[in-house]
C-alpha cells in the first residue's frame, strides 16, 4: 500500500529534520570526513579473537591440536591486527573530533603500531589469566577442572575481557577498551572498568552485579563475591558545579582479601592485606590487614516453627 499526499509529507519532513546538520549534536565534525565510527560488530570479533589466541581450542575453532596450532594462530593473529587497526583508526578519529580533517595517514600509522603492540603483550595476557583460571578452580569446591572454568564461569569471560581491554587502555586507545568491557558487562552483568588496576589471581564467584571502578586498585589472590561494588561515595565538584574527572576515588584493596556478596566499599579507602569483609556490608573507612569486618548478630530474628 502506497503512502498517501499527508504521510509522505511528514516522512519528508522529518527526513529533512534529522538530516539537520545543527540537530546532530553528538556528531564530531570530524566524522563528517567520511571516518567511520567503532563497530560493536568489529569490537566482538575482536574479543573473539583475543580470547582465541589466549584459549586456543576453548574459544574459536575447536579443531585446535598441538600439529596445527601454528597455523590457526597466525591466521587469527594477522585477522585481529588488520580489525584492531581499523578500530583503532576509528576510535583516534572520533576522539579528535575537530573542525579541521586530521591527518589520517599519521593516525593510521599510530594505529597500527597500537595493534602490533597490543598483539605482542598476548603472551603475557595469557600468563596473566591463567593465574585467574587457577585462582578461580582453586576456590570453588564445585569447579571440577581448569577446562569447565574457561568454558563456563562468567567472571573468567568478564576478566578475560577487561585485562584485554585493560591493554589497550595502557596504550592510550580511545573509546574501544570501553566498549569491550561493556560488552562482557551486558554478557555477564559484571561491571570492570577498564582503567581499573587488578592483580594476578583474581577471581570472582558467580559474578553478577559485581561493579569495578575505573580508579580502583586490587592486589594479587583478590576474591569477590556476587554483587560486590568498589565504587566511589561521591563526586568533587569544580567552581562551576561540574563533576572533577581523573581523580582517585576507588577503593585500594590489598593482597589476599575476601569479599562477601553485596559488600559496598566505597570511596579511596585501604582494604589491607589478608582482610576478609562480610557480606552486606557498607564501607567507608579503612580496614586494617588482616582485620575481619562482619555484621552484627540481630537480636530480633524471628523463627517459626513448622
Amino acid at each position: 500500500m502506497g503512502l498517501n499526499q499527508q504521510h509522505e509529507a511528514t516522512l519528508r519532513d522529518t527526513v529533512r529534520r534529522l538530516s539537520d546538520t545543527d540537530n546532530l549534536t553528538n556528531i564530531c565534525p570530524s566524522q563528517w570526513q567520511g571516518q567511520p565510527l567503532p563497530s560493536q560488530q568489529a569490537v566482538e570479533e575482536i574479543i573473539y579473537l583475543s580470547r582465541a589466541l589466549i584459549f586456543p581450542g576453548f574459544f574459536g575453532d575447536s579443531d585446535v591440536t598441538r600439529n596445527n596450532v601454528t597455523y590457526f594462530t597466525g591466521l587469527w593473529a594477522e585477522k585481529l591486527y588488520h580489525l584492531l587497526v581499523d578500530q583503532i583508526h576509528a576510535g583516534l578519529s572520533m576522539d579528535i573530533c575537530t573542525d579541521t580533517a586530521p591527518d589520517y595517514d599519521e593516525m593510521e600509522h599510530k594505529a597500527a603500531e597500537k595493534a602490533a603492540e597490543f598483539i605482542k603483550q598476548l603472551p603475557n595476557l595469557r600468563r596473566l589469566l591463567n593465574t585467574d583460571v587457577y585462582a578461580t578452580h582453586r576456590g570453588d569446591p564445585a569447579a571440577t577442572s581448569t577446562q569447565e572454568v574457561i568454558y563456563c564461569y562468567p567472571g573468567i569471560r568478564a576478566i578475560c575481557n577487561y585485562r584485554i581491554a585493560h591493554e589497550l587502555i595502557k596504550l592510550d586507545v580511545p573509546i574501544i577498551p570501553r566498549m569491550i568491557s561493556e560488552q562482557a558487562h551486558s554478557e555477564t552483568g559484571i561491571d570492570i572498568h577498564p582503567a581499573a588496576t587488578i592483580g594476578e589471581g583474581f577471581t570472582i564467584d558467580h559474578g553478577t552485579g559485581v561493579v569495578i571502578g575505573a580508579t580502583a586498585i586490587l592486589g594479587n589472590n583478590v576474591k569477590l563475591y556476587q554483587g560486590v561494588t568498589l565504587g566511589a561515595k561521591s563526586f568533587d565538584m569544580d567552581p562551576d558545579g561540574n563533576p572533577i574527572k581523573g581523580i582517585p576515588r576507588h577503593p585500594i584493596i590489598g593482597n589476599n582479601v575476601i569479599i562477601y556478596s553485596n559488600a559496598s566499599i566505597l570511596g579511596r579507602i585501604t582494604i589491607g592485606d589478608n582482610a576478609i569483609i562480610g557480606g552486606n556490608i557498607w564501607v567507608t573507612q579503612n580496614v586494617a590487614p588482616g582485620e575481619r569486618l562482619i555484621q552484627a548478630k540481630a537480636n530480633n530474628v524471628l523463627r517459626i516453627k513448622q
